[in-house]
């Protein structure tokens, strides 16, 4: 089988809303203050996970947020501005299309900006798999959503992101990466017990510093 991803190392692709429109539902554990704050943990922990990746070449992130670019350029991610401003699947349709324009022939993937706990090696990975097939996608631990969604050089990423995505990307024929023992890539975080989780695989450092200001009450 063709190997799509090995003509050159990965780009991806992550989108970042702006801070202060994020994470409204884990306003259980964190204040209206404290979750933009959150919200940049996670993206740095994120993003400082996918460039320790040895098969990823660069981290471009689709953002207008002032604030979470200048952490993000230091960490020697690409900030591209969110020009389409719509939505979710517009920000990473357009920021495939400025990797490719910089790398016409780079192997892409879209990847959540919010994997607070993402180690390289598993990152790793599912990376591999994915380079066997033309487009590729990884479900969230819930089995609904997608974090990770890849396309090889050549190919259109195509992204479905949003709700029940998992169903949309099987539908669109890209390939479901099954692997066992990568929970850090699936667990994206939206709600308490999400990252109730996710502290318990273990988050990175920008995360861990709010650990202490959460509020559990009341979360599983």
């Amino acid at each position: 089988m063709r190997r799509h991803g090995t003509e050159a190392a990965w780009s991806l692709v992550v989108p970042l809303k702006p801070l202060v429109r994020a994470k409204s539902r884990l306003s259980p554990v964190a204040s209206e203050e404290f979750r933009p704050l959150l919200a940049l943990g996670f993206a740095l922990d994120t993003v400082s996970a996918a460039l320790a990746c040895g098969d990823v070449r660069d981290v471009a992130v689709v953002t207008d947020d002032p604030v979470a670019a200048g952490p993000l350029r230091a960490l020697g991610a690409r900030v591209i501005p969110d020009v389409p401003g719509q939505d979710l699947n517009a920000a990473l349709a357009h920021g495939a299309r400025a990797v490719r324009a910089v790398r016409p022939g780079a192997a892409v993937a879209a990847l959540n900006a919010d994997l607070p706990a993402l180690r390289a090696a598993e990152l790793e990975r599912v990376l591999a798999v994915a380079a066997e097939f033309p487009r590729a996608f990884l479900a969230d631990a819930a089995g609904i959503g997608t974090t990770l969604l890849t396309a090889g050089s050549g190919v259109e990423l195509a992204p479905a992101f949003g709700g029940p995505s998992r169903a949309r990307h099987l539908a669109s024929g890209a390939y479901e990466i099954g692997l066992p023992d990568v929970e850090s890539v699936r667990r994206d975080v939206d709600t308490g017990e999400d990252l109730r989780a996710a502290v318990e695989l273990g988050v990175g450092m920008y995360t861990a510093l709010h650990v202490p200001r959460l509020r559990w009450r009341g979360v599983s």
